[in-house]
C-alpha cells in the first residue's frame, strides 16, 4: 500500500519558514507519526537522524549534562554514525520519555536555529501538561490524526475518487454517488487508523482488520495503567467505555451518570483531561449563541465526547463488518453516532474546530457549529435521506446565519439559506463554504 498522507504538505511549509522553529507532532499512539516524519525526512532532506528515546540509557545520559546545542548535536552524529548539518532533518520520537530533551528544543530554538528538529511522542499531550516549564513561544505545534477519508481513497488504489472530490465538482460527483457510499461505508467500518487501513487494502479482510483494532484498543488500555497515575485509572476506563453508550443516546450531551451511577463531575476531572491530553477522545463544547465569536459563548459545562476514529468505534460498540452489507444500517445504528463521529473526524482534519449548540429553553440542538473567518456556520447530520432540519432552521432564523449545512446521503444541492453536502464531501467543506 502506498500510503499518503496530506500533512506532508505542511511539514514541506514548515521547513520552508524563514523563522522555523522546532517543531512538535502531537498525536495519539498509532495515528502515523513516526511514518509521517521518516517519510518527510526521506523525500525532502539529504539525510535525516532518527532517535527514538524510549528505553534509551545513551540518549538520557547525553541530556543528562548542559543543554548546550553544538554539544548535543556533535554527540547526535556520533550517535546515529550520520553527519549533521543543515540539510539534515533530526527527529525525537517518543520525546517525553527524556524530559530534558522536550527542554533543549527551547535552546535549539535560541541558540541554533539553523538545525530543523521535528519532535513527537504518543503522550506528548501528557507531558506538555505536566509540565508546566515548558517554554511557550520556542516551538510550533502540528496535530496528526487518522486517515482522512480523502487519504483512505489514496491508500485502497482510488486516488481518482480522491481527485475527484478535491476538485469539487458536484455534478460529476454526483454520477459516482453508489461507489463512493460503498467507500464511505468501509471507510467508517475500517477507519483511519494507518496499520488498520494497510491491511484492508492488501487483504479486504474486515475480520482481521477489526483484530488490529482490538489490539490498538488493548494497547490504549495498557497506557492507562502504565502511565496514568494509579488512582484515576479505573476512571479512565469507566470514562472511555461509556464513550459509545453516550454517543447512543437522543441527545448526545456526555452525562457523567451514564459512566457510573451518581458520578459527579469534579470525580473524573482528572480521568477526562488524561484522555484529552492523550488525544484519545475529542473534547466538543456547547455555545449558548450562534453569534461571533463563538468561543465567547463556551459553555465549559456542557460538552459531548468522541472518540479519535470511527473504526476504533465500532469496534468498542461491537458493530461488525455484516453492516456494510444492510443497506444503510452502518448511518443509522446509535442512532447515527459512527455518521456523527465521521462528519467530527472531517471537521477536525480540515481543520476546524467546532463546538455544538442546543437551545436553554427547549429540545432544540445544532450537531456542530464553527466558524470560517467571521462566518458562523451551523452543521446538521443527519443519517440516511431524512432531510428535516428544523433545529437547524431555527438557529438559522434566530442569529440571522447566512448559510447552514445539512449533510446527509443526499445529492448536492443548494436551497437559499441551505446546502445540503453529501457525507462523502465532508472533508471539502471549507472549501466550499469559502468558494461561495
Amino acid at each position: 500500500m502506498k500510503m499518503k498522507r496530506l500533512a506532508v504538505n505542511r511539514l514541506v511549509e514548515w521547513k520552508r519558514k524563514k523563522n522555523r522553529k522546532p517543531l512538535i507532532i502531537r498525536g495519539a499512539r498509532q495515528v502515523g507519526k513516526t511514518w509521517l516524519m521518516k517519510e518527510f525526512g526521506g523525500r525532502h532532506y539529504d539525510k535525516h537522524v532518527y532517535i527514538n528515546f524510549e528505553d534509551n540509557p545513551k540518549m538520557e545520559r547525553l541530556f543528562s549534562l548542559d543543554l548546550d546545542a553544538e554539544r548535543l548535536v556533535e554527540g547526535l552524529s556520533a550517535f546515529s554514525g550520520i553527519s549533521i548539518d543543515e540539510n539534515t532533518l533530526i527527529i525525537f520520537d517518543e520525546v517525553q520519555a527524556v524530559p530534558k530533551a522536550l527542554t533543549s528544543l527551547k535552546y535549539f530554538s535560541e541558540n541554533a536555529p539553523q538545525y530543523h528538529i521535528i519532535a513527537a511522542g504518543s503522550l506528548l499531550g501528557v507531558a506538555l501538561h505536566e509540565n508546566t516549564s515548558f517554554p511557550v513561544g520556542k516551538v510550533e505545534f502540528m496535530d496528526l490524526y487518522p486517515l482522512s477519508f480523502s487519504e483512505f481513497l489514496c491508500a485502497v488504489s482510488h486516488e481518482r475518487y480522491a481527485e475527484i472530490l478535491e476538485s469539487g465538482d458536484t455534478d460529476l460527483i454526483g454520477t459516482l454517488k453508489p461507489e463512493l457510499i460503498d467507500l464511505l461505508r468501509k471507510y467508517m467500518l475500517v477507519g483511519g487508523m494507518p496499520e488498520a487501513v494497510a491491511e484492508y487494502a492488501q487483504s479486504k479482510d474486515h475480520v482481521v482488520v477489526r483484530e488490529i483494532h482490538r489490539a490498538i484498543l488493548t494497547a490504549y488500555e495498557n497506557d492507562f495503567s502504565k502511565h496514568a497515575p494509579y488512582n484515576i485509572v479505573p476512571r479512565i476506563r469507566m470514562l472511555w467505555h461509556s464513550i459509545p453508550r453516550q454517543l447512543a443516546k437522543e441527545n448526545r450531551k456526555f452525562i457523567y451518570g451514564l459512566v457510573k451511577e451518581g458520578a459527579r463531575a469534579r470525580e473524573y476531572e482528572l480521568a477526562l483531561l488524561w484522555l484529552v491530553d492523550c488525544g484519545l477522545v475529542h473534547k466538543i463544547n456547547r455555545v449558548s449563541s450562534g453569534n461571533h465569536p463563538l468561543k465567547a459563548y463556551e459553555d465549559m459545562n456542557a460538552f459531548k465526547l468522541y472518540m479519535l476514529d470511527t473504526g476504533l468505534l465500532c469496534a468498542l460498540s461491537g458493530i461488525e463488518a455484516s453492516a456494510l452489507i444492510d443497506g444503510d444500517r452502518l448511518f443509522t445504528d446509535y442512532k447515527g453516532a459512527v455518521t456523527e463521529q465521521f462528519v467530527l473526524q472531517q471537521l477536525i482534519c480540515a481543520r476546524i474546530s467546532p463546538f455544538y449548540w442546543s437551545n436553554d429553553r427547549s429540545s432544540g440542538e445544532v450537531d456542530f457549529v464553527f466558524q470560517v473567518d467571521s462566518k458562523v456556520i451551523p452543521l446538521e447530520v443527519k443519517a440516511a435521506e431524512n432531510l428535516q432540519a428544523k433545529s437547524l432552521r431555527s438557529f438559522a432564523e434566530k442569529y440571522k446565519v447566512e448559510e447552514a449545512v445539512r449533510t446527509s446521503l443526499s445529492d448536492f444541492r443548494r436551497e437559499n439559506w441551505l446546502v445540503n453536502l453529501p457525507l462523502y464531501m465532508m472533508e471539502g467543506i471549507k472549501k466550499l463554504i469559502l468558494c461561495q
